[in-house]
C-alpha cells in the first residue's frame, strides 16, 4: 500500500505527536491519576503514532467535579448568551486557522485521505461551531394563557424558560473524530452546559488539539474537559457517574445499550446516535449516470465507516445488472493507500479489530452463497486495508444484509415490486438513513414518506449541513444531532406561573 514518512507531515503536527499527550481537566493539561498512558496507532502501518494519557474512573471523577463547579458557580453561567456565542464562534474561526494540523491529525490517526479531511471534516467542524454560536441567544421560552376553572376570578402570568441541562458527558466515535466532537460540543456550549468529553481510544488526537483551541479561545476553566481513555473504563465511568446530568453517545447500538443501562443510576438524560444498515434504492427510471457513482459513494465514502452508509443497495430488476456492474467498476478503480498520499481515495480501516470484523463479515457472506463482483478480501499485508467490495447473490436474511458491517462492503439486491421493496427496506432493526434515486419526483417523495429512517436523501447521498437534523428511528438511536432539533437534547423546560 506504500508508506508516508513523518518528514512529509506539517512540522507543527510532528511536534504535537512527539510529546506524550495529556488530558484537559479544569483548564489544565494533566497526566492520568494512575500515570498510565496508551498508544494510538497509524492504521496505514499499524505502528504507534503517539502516546496519550489513559484516563479512567479517577480522572473522570475529577473532570466531572470541574464541570460541576464550572456550571454551578463559575463565570460560564454568568456570561450573557451573546458572550457565549462569541466564544463558540471564535472556536470555529480558530479551527479554520488550523485546518492543516487537524487534517493531518485526522488522516494519521483515523486513516482517512488527507484531501477528504481537509475538504470536509475540518471545515464542517468549524461551520458547526459557527452555526451553534448563532443559537446561543435565541433559546426562547413562551407565554401561556391560563384558564383555571377552580380559580375563576384569578389572573396569572405563565411562561416557560429554556435552561441548560447541566453537566454533560459526551462519548464520541472514531470514524469522524473532530467532526463528531463538534457535533456534540457545539450545542452543549450554545445552551450553556458544561462538558466532559471522552474521545474514542482509537482516535484521541484531534480532540486533544481541539482542547488547546478551546483554551486559546478563552472558555473558562472546567467548561470543557477532555479525558481520553478506553470505553470499558473511562467511558463506562462517565456514563454511570451520578453527578452527570446527561450523556450523549455516538457509536454502535451494542454499546448504546450499555450506555442506557449505566445511565439508570441517577436517571440521567440520554441521547444516542447509533448504527445503521441503510437501504439505497435505485428505480429503473433513475438517471444512472448519477445514480451509479452516487451508490458507490454512498458505501465507499470514509471507507464505509459511516453509520449511514448505503450498505443495502436495492435495484429495480430491469437495471440491476447495469447498476451493480457500474458500482463494481467504480470499486475496482478506487485507489487504496495511506491517507497522506495525495493519490489515495480510500485509506485503511481504523484498527486491527475493525479489519477482523469486516473480514469476518466477508467470510460469512461467502459461506452463505454471496459472490463478490469486486473486492472481497484484505488488501496487502501491512496496515488495515480492505478492498472496496460489491456483493451479489445476497438474500435479505443473510448476516451481510441484516447487520452493520461498518466497512466498504455493499450487498446488492434486486426487486420487481416497489411496494415489496419498501417492506424489505424497513425490515431491519435500524432506521438511520436511506437513499432514493428516480426521475419521478412524486415517487421519490412517496418512497421517502414510507421509509422508516431519520434521513432520506433523494438523488444524492451523504449530504450534511449544520442546519439539517440527523438521527435515527428504531435501534439507530434517540434524539437528533444538528439543526435546532439538537438543542432539545441539552435543555430543560421550566414552567413559571405567577398570580397577578
Amino acid at each position: 500500500m506504500g508508506t508516508i514518512s513523518l518528514a512529509q507531515v506539517d512540522p507543527r503536527v510532528v511536534s504535537f505527536l512527539e510529546k506524550p499527550r495529556k488530558m484537559l481537566i479544569n483548564g489544565n493539561w494533566v497526566e492520568a491519576v494512575s500515570g498510565k498512558t496508551f498508544p494510538t496507532y497509524d492504521p496505514s502501518t499499524a505502528e504507534v503514532l503517539a502516546t496519550v494519557a489513559e484516563g479512567d474512573k479517577a480522572d473522570i471523577d475529577l473532570a466531572v467535579k470541574a464541570a460541576r463547579k464550572a456550571f454551578d458557580s463559575g463565570p460560564w453561567r454568568k456570561m450573557t448568551a451573546s458572550q457565549r456565542g462569541r466564544l463558540i464562534w471564535k472556536l470555529g474561526d480558530l479551527i479554520d486557522e488550523h485546518v492543516e494540523e487537524f487534517a493531518y491529525l485526522e488522516s494519521l490517526d483515523n486513516g482517512k485521505p488527507l484531501t477528504v479531511a481537509r475538504a470536509a471534516d475540518v471545515p464542517l467542524a468549524a461551520e458547526l461551531f459557527r452555526y451553534m454560536a448563532g443559537w446561543a441567544n435565541k433559546l426562547e421560552g413562551n407565554t401561556i394563557p391560563l384558564s383555571v376553572p377552580y380559580t375563576p376570578k384569578a389572573r396569572y402570568l405563565a411562561y416557560t424558560l429554556r435552561e441548560p441541562v447541566g453537566v454533560v458527558g459526551q462519548i464520541i466515535p472514531w470514524n469522524f473524530p473532530l467532526l463528531m466532537a463538534a457535533w456534540k460540543l457545539g450545542p452543549a456550549l450554545a445552551t450553556g452546559c458544561t462538558v466532559v468529553l471522552k474521545p474514542a481510544e482509537q482516535t484521541p488526537l484531534s480532540a486533544l488539539k481541539l482542547g488547546e483551541l478551546i483554551m486559546e479561545a478563552g472558555f473558562p476553566e472546567g467548561v470543557v474537559n477532555i479525558v481520553p481513555g478506553y470505553g470499558e473504563t473511562a467511558g463506562a465511568a462517565l456514563a454511570a457517574h451520578n453527578d452527570v446530568d446527561k450523556i450523549a453517545f455516538t457509536g454502535s447500538t451494542e454499546v448504546g445499550r450499555l450506555i442506557v443501562q449505566a445511565a439508570t443510576g441517577n436517571l440521567k438524560k440520554v441521547s444516542l446516535e447509533l448504527g445503521g444498515k441503510s437501504p439505497n434504492v435505485i428505480y429503473k427510471d433513475a438517471d444512472l449516470k448519477t445514480a451509479i457513482p452516487g451508490a458507490a459513494s454512498a458505501i465507499f465514502f470514509n471507507h464505509g465507516q459511516c453509520c449511514c452508509a448505503g450498505s443495502r443497495l436495492y435495484v429495480e430488476q430491469p437495471v440491476f445488472d447495469q447498476v451493480v456492474e457500474g458500482v463494481a467498476e467504480a470499486a475496482k478503480k478506487i485507489k487504496i493507500g495511506p491517507g497522506l498520499d495525495a493519490s489515495t481515495e480510500m485509506g485503511p480501516l481504523v484498527s486491527e479489530e475493525q479489519l477482523a470484523r469486516v473480514c469476518g463479515f466477508l467470510d460469512s457472506g461467502f459461506s452463505q452463497g454471496a459472490k463478490a463482483l469486486a473486492g472481497g478480501r484484505r488488501a496487502g499485508d501491512k496496515g488495515y486495508f480492505v478492498e472496496p467490495t460489491v456483493l451479489v447473490n445476497t438474500k435479505d436474511d443473510m448476516k451481510v444484509v441484516q447487520e452493520e458491517i461498518f466497512g466498504p462492503v455493499v450487498a446488492a439486491l434486486p426487486f420487481t415490486d416497489p411496494e415489496e421493496f419498501v417492506t424489505r427496506a424497513n425490515d431491519n432493526v435500524y432506521g438511520l438513513a436511506a437513499g432514493v434515486w428516480t426521475k419521478d419526483i412524486g415517487k421519490a417523495h412517496r418512497t421517502a414518506e414510507l421509509l422508516r429512517a431519520g434521513t432520506v436523501w433523494i438523488n444524492c447521498y451523504n449530504i450534511f449541513d449544520a442546519a439539517l437534523p440527523f438521527g435515527g428511528y428504531k435501534q439507530s438511536g434517540w434524539g437528533r444531532e444538528m439543526g435546532h432539533e439538537v438543542l432539545n437534547n441539552y435543555t430543560e423546560v421550566k414552567a413559571v406561573c405567577a398570580r397577578i
